[in-house]
């Protein structure tokens, strides 16, 4: 018996198309799971879906903030797949007005774009496990992967809302663990990753420069990242398996990083 296998298991993952999400949805089917890629555009999430497959994927339009709009989701899945065993929370990500420019402070802070990240990286996080949780309490089992960041541990400059944010979800994924389990057995597990530096769309300008060398802070991560190179995105599917499959059983609120060492080095 291969305790790694996640065949015919159905997964949902939050954020689904982007660059992150997509890399481990593609991992996830092609290992025989059916995959539910949720997402704001309705035409991106379905036509993700369908290369992927014709009838292990499915794409569905979804607010990670709109818990009726998920309610909807989950029945809607249940009535195609009857269960639901894993939810990876991958929607997330950053906004100019809560990062921080060189010359800036924290006093040049933009309140707004601090909520709208912290909405989307918390509140995006909290809201599906709520819905998609209380799934796997009728059912009796169940794994949620959050997927938090090495900028929780550390104090990274300049990104202080998107910082400040994951690390309030990765407490709540603690939280959580603790809770379904004292409440609801071992049966559901709550754990997440946590990524190092890959290179993304909304990270490639702050890292690189338009010819591909990198820039000042590009070089300062790889100086302070023992692999001395950025994550690529399939190396997170080896975690995400991990816990998306039997052999995790016995783990609940744990945070993996895959971050080539980053998270480990002092700097010294």
């Amino acid at each position: 018996m291969n305790i790694l296998d996640i065949k015919d298991k159905v997964i949902i993952i939050t954020g689904g198309y982007g660059v992150l999400g997509s890399g481990i949805a593609k991992h996830l089917v092609a290992s025989g799971a059916k995959v539910a890629i949720l997402g704001r555009n309705e035409d991106k999430a379905k036509n993700f879906a369908a290369q992927l497959s014709a009838t292990n994927a499915i794409g569905i339009k979804a607010d990670v903030l709109d818990k009726a709009n998920l309610e909807n989701v989950k029945t809607q899945l249940i009535e195609k797949w009857q269960t639901i065993d894993v939810l990876i929370n991958a929607a997330g990500g950053n906004m100019p007005g809560a990062t921080l420019s060189p010359s800036q402070s924290l006093f040049d802070i933009s309140l707004d774009d601090f909520q709208k990240v912290t909405d989307l990286n918390l509140m995006g996080t909290v809201i599906p496990s709520l819905v998609f949780g209380k799934q796997m309490t009728e059912q009796n089992g169940g794994s949620i992967i959050n997927v938090s960041s090495v900028a929780v541990a550390q104090a990274l400059t300049r990104v202080v809302g998107y910082s400040a944010s994951k690390a309030a979800m990765e407490n709540f994924t603690r939280w959580m663990a603790v809770d379904m389990a004292h409440k609801f057995g071992d049966k559901i597990r709550v754990n997440a990753i946590a990524p190092g530096f890959f290179l993304a769309d909304q990270n490639r300008k702050l890292l690189t420069n338009e010819d591909g060398s990198l820039t000042e802070r590009g070089e300062t991560i790889i100086k302070n990242t023992p692999m001395k190179r950025f994550g690529n995105s399939d190396e997170l599917n080896g975690a995400v398996q991990l816990l998306a499959s039997n052999a995790s059983k016995f783990m609940t609120g744990t945070v993996i990083h895959v971050d080539g060492g980053f998270g480990a080095f002092s700097g010294v």
